[in-house]
C-alpha cells in the first residue's frame, strides 16, 4: 500500500530504442513546433512527439494568439514565430497582429490550418514527427538525461537524444527527471481552465454596433466603445449588465464577464467563458471532471448568449475545442526564477533570449474573477529560466519555465511561448554542435544567432 492506494509490482523489462536523435522535442504546442524547426534548421537529426493526432496545442482551441505586439504598439515577437504566422496568412488563415486596448495585441488564426501548416513546416525541415505517442518516463544516467520512454500502440519504447526540450506545458519530462517543480500559488491554487467553443451564424456587426452605440448599456472592460465601431474582427470582454440581468432571471453563469473573440470566418465567434475551478491538469481524474463540468457550463453560456446578447439570436453551435485549455500546472525551478517584480519593473537581463510585454493576468483559482496589471512596456525572458536545476541535457520552453505563480500569468500566452521555443531549439542545436550541456553554451552566441535569424531582442545594457 502507498498513500492508502493498492500497488502492484511491474517487472523489469528490456525496452527497444525506436529512435536515437540529436534533439528530441516533447510536446507539439506553440513552443514545441518552433523549437523543433529551430533545432533542425541546419541539418541535425530532430524528432518531436505528441500524444494527439495533430500539432498546434493551444493554437487549435479557438484562442487568439496574444503578445506579438508590446504595450507601446511595437512588434516584439519576430523570427520563426512571425514566419509561421505569415505562412498561415498566405492561406488567409491568420490576421495581422492587431493592437488591442486590453490584451496588447491579437493575432487570429484558423485552427485547422494551424495543424496542416505545422506538419508541413516541420516535415520540410526534416523533423521526424511521432503523433499518437505518449511520454511516459525518462532514461537517466546519474544527473544526465539520456532519453525518454514512450508509450504507443506499439507498446513501450525509448527515444535517446543528446538534448531534450520539454515543451509539454506541464514540465512532464523535467518532473520525471527529478527537476524541482512547483504548482500554483502559495496555497497550491492554480488558475482555472476553460473549455472553448464556437458559435456560427452570429451577426457580429450587430454585436459591434450595439456596443459602440450604447457603451453604458453594454459595459465592456477597459476597451473603449470606439474600438468596436472601427473593427469588424474584435474581442469583447465585459457585458456585465447583460450577465446581471441573465442571473436575475435565474441563469447560473460561471464567470463575471462575457468574453468573445470573433473568428476569421464571417459569423464565427469563439467563446471563452467556462471556468472550471479546482482542476489539476496533471491528474486525469481532475481533467476528466473538467471536461464534463466544462460541457455543462457551455450549455448555460450558449443559452445566455442567444437569449441576451445582440447578434446571437440565430447563432448555432459549430464546434468544441478538442481539449480543455489549461492555464497553469507545474513550473520548473531553474537557474533563475522570474518574479512579479521582474515583470512590473520591465526587467532586462544580459542572457535575455526573448522579449515579452503581456501583463500579469491572473484568473483567480476561486471566485471567477481576474486581475490584470501592466508594466507599461516590455520585459526580458532570461535563458537561465529555461535551464532546470539538477538535470543535464534538458531545456524547458513554454509556460512551465522557471517563474513564480504571478510571473507565469504573464509569460504563459502563446507568442512569448513561441519565442522561447525558438531560443530553446537554437540553444539545443548549439549544445549538440559543440558537444556541451545546454547550461554551458555561450548565451551571447545564442543571442547573436537569434538576432541574425530575425528575432527581436533588447540591446544589452551598458553601464
Amino acid at each position: 500500500m502507498e498513500n492508502n492506494r493498492l500497488t502492484v509490482s511491474e517487472p523489469a523489462r528490456v525496452v527497444l530504442v525506436r529512435l536515437n536523435v540529436d534533439v528530441l522535442v516533447v510536446g507539439g504546442g506553440p513552443s514545441g513546433i518552433i523549437a523543433a524547426q529551430a533545432a533542425a534548421e541546419d541539418g541535425l537529426k530532430v524528432a518531436l512527439i505528441d500524444s494527439r493526432s495533430f500539432l498546434g496545442g493551444n493554437l487549435t482551441i479557438g484562442l487568439p494568439i496574444l503578445g506579438f505586439l508590446g504595450q507601446k504598439g511595437n512588434q516584439i515577437i519576430k523570427g520563426l514565430p512571425d514566419k509561421f504566422i505569415k505562412r498561415l496568412a498566405a492561406q488567409d488563415a491568420a490576421s495581422e497582429h492587431r493592437p488591442c486596448p486590453l490584451h496588447m495585441s491579437l493575432t487570429l488564426v484558423e485552427q485547422e490550418a494551424v495543424k496542416n501548416v505545422a506538419l508541413e513546416m516541420l516535415t520540410e525541415s526534416g523533423v521526424e514527427i511521432l503523433l499518437y505517442t505518449h511520454f511516459s518516463d525518462v532514461v537517466m544516467e546519474g544527473d544526465t538525461l539520456k532519453g525518454v520512454i514512450i508509450e504507443s500502440k506499439s507498446g513501450r519504447e525509448a527515444i535517446l537524444a543528446k538534448v531534450i526540450i520539454d515543451c509539454s506545458g506541464d514540465a512532464d519530462v523535467a518532473f520525471r527527471a527529478g527537476v524541482p517543480t512547483e504548482k500554483g500559488n502559495a496555497t497550491g491554487g492554480m488558475q482555472p481552465p476553460t473549455l472553448m467553443f464556437c458559435l456560427g451564424n452570429v451577426d457580429t456587426d450587430k454585436l459591434r454596433r450595439s456596443i459602440a452605440e450604447e457603451p453604458r448599456t453594454y459595459l465592456t472592460d477597459f476597451i473603449p466603445a470606439e474600438y468596436f465601431g472601427q473593427n469588424h474582427q474584435f474581442i469583447v470582454v465585459g457585458l456585465r449588465s447583460l450577465m446581471e440581468k441573465a442571473r436575475e432571471d435565474g441563469l447560473d453563469l460561471p464567470v463575471e464577464r462575457t468574453i468573445l473573440i470573433t473568428g476569421l470566418r464571417k459569423g464565427d465567434v469563439w467563446v471563452n467563458m467556462s471556468r472550471i475551478s479546482g482542476v489539476d491538469g496533471t491528474d486525469p481524474a481532475s481533467l476528466s471532471h473538467g471536461e464534463i463540468e466544462g460541457r455543462e457550463q457551455v450549455k448555460k453560456i450558449q443559452k445566455y448568449l442567444i437569449e441576451y446578447v445582440p447578434g446571437f439570436e440565430n447563432a448555432i453551435f459549430t464546434k468544441m475545442a478538442p481539449f480543455v485549455g489549461i492555464r497553469e500546472t507545474r513550473r520548473i525551478v531553474g537557474k533563475y526564477v522570474m518574479t512579479q517584480e521582474d515583470i512590473l519593473s520591465c526587467a532586462r537581463f544580459d542572457d535575455a533570449i526573448a522579449v515579452a510585454s503581456y501583463p500579469l493576468d491572473i484568473h483567480h483559482p476561486t471566485g471567477g474573477g481576474c486581475t490584470l496589471t501592466w508594466c507599461g512596456d516590455c520585459y526580458d525572458i532570461p535563458y537561465r529560466s529555461l535551464v532546470p536545476l539538477k538535470v543535464k541535457n534538458l531545456l524547458v520552453a513554454g509556460r512551465s519555465i522557471s517563474t513564480t505563480h504571478e510571473a507565469m500569468s504573464a509569460i504563459r500566452v502563446m507568442a512569448p511561448c513561441m519565442a522561447m521555443g525558438e531560443a530553446a531549439g537554437r540553444a539545443a542545436k548549439m549544445a549538440v554542435r559543440e558537444g556541451i550541456a545546454p547550461a554551458d553554451i555561450d548565451v551571447n552566441k545564442l543571442r547573436t544567432e537569434l538576432g541574425e535569424a530575425g528575432a527581436y531582442l533588447n540591446p544589452l545594457q551598458t553601464v
